[in-house]
């Protein structure tokens, strides 16, 4: 699958430690959308423990910030 995202999202993610991998096409590497709200809110289950800067702690859940990974999921439901 080509994956396209807009250039101003994949430049707003600049605390990205995975170079950008989620734009593989791979979806081994992206983080499994458990819940969105309102395209803004994702609710994440993290593929592994590897420490990332866009995932926050939500009570038992976690929420990806990533602006890369949210565009990917609101376009293209992946």
């Amino acid at each position: 699958m080509d994956l396209r995202i807009n250039e101003e999202t994949k430049k707003a993610s600049t605390e990205c430690r995975k170079n950008f991998s989620c734009l593989s096409g791979n979806q081994l590497t992206l983080c499994k959308v458990e819940q969105c709200v309102t395209d803004n809110l994702h609710f994440i289950k993290c593929i592994n423990s590897e420490l990332c800067s866009y995932q926050m702690s939500f009570g038992s859940s976690h929420v990806c910030t990533c602006p890369v990974r949210k565009e990917l999921y609101n376009r293209y439901k992946i």
